[in-house]
């Protein structure tokens, strides 16, 4: 991801000032005006507004609006934290958002004097990865981790966000992945069927796409609908989600049963692959409004069936952050740690 960085910024943790803080998702936008009183004071929220992302035609329209109700001093630096990949003109490339997104157009148009953007599961991570474990539900594993280390921080959503916090100093650093596109691995007959027929439609499947989602969990729905010759009376994933939860739909229930077992997987995979002994933590989405499906699920059960390396993932914790304001956060603190860059 590549920060737009303005020769005027560097003051904001200073002089405490108030600045914005954006988390941009492809069904929300989060804004809020954040200030830092100094480098060991937590980030202080003053005002913060959730938005769907069809109100607006555009980013810095939902910004004007949010700011035009802030009396206080006037805000022109800010932080924009989303998924995608940042060109050198500004533009994001991203499959998720709405309308397209442009930092500099955005800057220009809102007239600040300093705006960058940073990955969005960059950001959650700088929050989600130095909360108290007091602040989360244990999901599997003890309550703390036996070491200090690196930190894996993912969440399923409109797409699959994950980042990694590696300890260095008192703050650390985060370095953003595109996990979510790893190809499906399949841990039984029933995902082998419907990794079958996903591959019929086109030549990758990617854990984000075939379950760790909300779209995913609709392809999910739709392609046991296929496998168990049934219609398919469901298309939004909420009401998929909902659908299983209450119980009166088997194959709405089987393909969330499914989501959870293919997430512990491909959670297990990843503390591998990434040396995660500090702690996995299950940020944002909509993982919160199946909180009590997720613990009694087979979860925890594919989170350890790793052979060998099972008494490696008994020892690190998983648990489930329930903050709604951890992207805004996040790139505050990002924000205040980048401002004296460039």
């Amino acid at each position: 991801m590549v920060a737009m960085v303005s020769p005027t910024a560097g003051d904001a943790r200073v002089n405490g000032a108030p600045f914005l803080a954006a988390d941009v998702g492809g069904t929300h936008v989060r804004l809020a005006i954040v200030r830092s009183a100094g480098p060991a004071a937590p980030v202080e929220v003053l005002a913060f507004r959730k938005y769907h992302c069809t109100d607006h035609p555009g980013l810095a329209d939902f910004i004007a609006e949010f700011l035009g109700g802030h009396d206080g001093a006037k805000i022109d630096r800010g932080v924009i934290a989303s998924a995608g990949y940042a060109l050198d003109d500004g533009t994001v490339i991203t499959s998720n958002l709405p309308w397209p997104l442009s930092i500099r157009e955005t800057r220009e148009r809102l007239g600040f004097a300093d705006l960058r953007l940073v990955n969005d599961f960059e950001a959650v991570a700088h929050a989600a990865a130095t909360l108290d474990s007091r602040e989360a539900t244990r999901v599997a594993g003890p309550e703390r981790p036996a070491v200090r280390g690196p930190v894996l921080v993912l969440g399923p959503g409109t797409g699959l966000g994950a980042a990694l916090w590696i300890p260095r100093g008192e703050r650390g650093f985060v370095l953003p992945t595109e996990a979510g596109q790893s190809a499906l691995a399949p841990g039984n007959e029933l995902e082998l069927a419907l990794l079958a027929l996903m591959l019929k439609r086109q030549p990758h499947v990617s854990i984000e796409h075939a379950a760790i989602s909300g779209p995913g969990i609709r392809n999910l729905y739709n392609a046991l609908c296929e496998l168990r010759g049934a219609r398919s009376a469901l298309s939004a994933p909420s009401d998929i989600t909902a659908a299983a939860q209450a119980g009166g739909d088997a194959i709405a229930r089987e393909a969330l049963e499914t989501f959870c077992g293919i997430l512990g997987s491909a959670v297990g995979d990843m503390a591998m692959n990434y040396g995660a002994t500090g702690g996995i933590r299950l940020a944002g989405g909509f993982l919160p409004q199946i909180r009590e499906f997720l613990l009694h699920s087979r979860f925890a059960e594919r989170f350890l069936n790793k052979g060998p390396m099972r008494a490696a993932l008994e020892r690190i914790p998983v648990h489930l952050v329930e903050h709604g304001q951890l992207g805004v956060v996040g790139a505050a603190n990002w924000y205040l740690d980048h401002a004296g860059s460039g």
